[in-house]
């Protein structure tokens, strides 16, 4: 048990799905996982641990934002041993060619956020974890769903106001933008966990559809299908 995680000694597995929504991981365990145990209720955090194929995986929701999920994420690698973390969540698509439900991995991440110009004493580089990235893009190869591979922007605020200044991400190729990839990767690097943040397109500037939230959540299986099968084997 950890200040913020109710989950008890071996209740975490050591590889772990990380959705924004408690309800999705309520979602991911009752529909993808055998055997799933809640382990944890604290502050509505909901973490199930059950097995796919044959191994043992936890999945959590973690909330939005760099402060709140970057409580979880440490906790979870320095209290509770995590090794293998994958954040699945949704994005906003960055360049014109990206469509509503594309698969992104996210090679690295910029930020908005102040936290880690805290840690360095200069400008540090969040990246995945390689061998994680790889073997994701390559099981949504072999199963012909086609993921979009790049770097993704970590930002502090949903709502803004957005000026000029925001078109320079497109125009350097960052591919999304999204709310916690920054904190999960700067973390695990800390803890020596691998990391790795995989999205699927919600919104975007090049966007005018609106999908429902239903709509959302059954696209979302592939992606979560592709972290799933990518955990188990590290």
């Amino acid at each position: 048990m950890s200040f913020h995680i109710g989950a008890k000694e071996g209740q975490i597995a050591s590889r772990i799905l990380l959705p924004g929504d408690p309800m999705r991981a309520k979602y991911i365990a009752e529909k993808f996982l055998e055997g799933a145990e809640c382990v944890n209720k604290v502050r509505g955090a909901y973490a199930y641990t059950g097995k796919y194929k044959g191994k043992d995986v936890t999945v959590m929701g973690t909330g939005m934002g760099m402060p709140q999920v970057s409580i979880y994420f440490t906790e979870l690698a320095r209290d509770y041993g995590t090794k293998t973390m994958i954040r699945i969540g949704t994005c906003g698509g960055l360049q014109p060619d990206m469509k509503l439900l594309d698969v992104v991995l996210g090679t690295g991440a910029c930020t908005t956020s102040g936290m880690n110009r805290r840690i360095f004493p200069g400008e540090y580089a969040p990246i995945a974890d390689f061998e994680l990235l790889n073997r994701a893009y390559e099981i949504a190869g072999e199963r012909n769903i086609p993921v979009k591979t790049g770097l993704i922007n970590s930002i502090d605020s949903f709502y803004r106001d957005k000026s000029e200044k925001d078109k320079v991400w497109t125009q350097y190729g960052v591919i999304a933008g999204e709310m916690e990839g920054a904190a999960l990767y700067t973390i695990a690097a800390r803890y020596g966990a691998r990391a790795l943040t995989m999205l699927s397109v919600s919104d975007g500037p090049y966007i005018d559809t609106i999908l429902s939230y239903e709509e959302k959540e059954q696209g979302l299986n592939n992606m979560i299908q592709i972290a799933l099968d990518t955990a188990i084997e590290f």
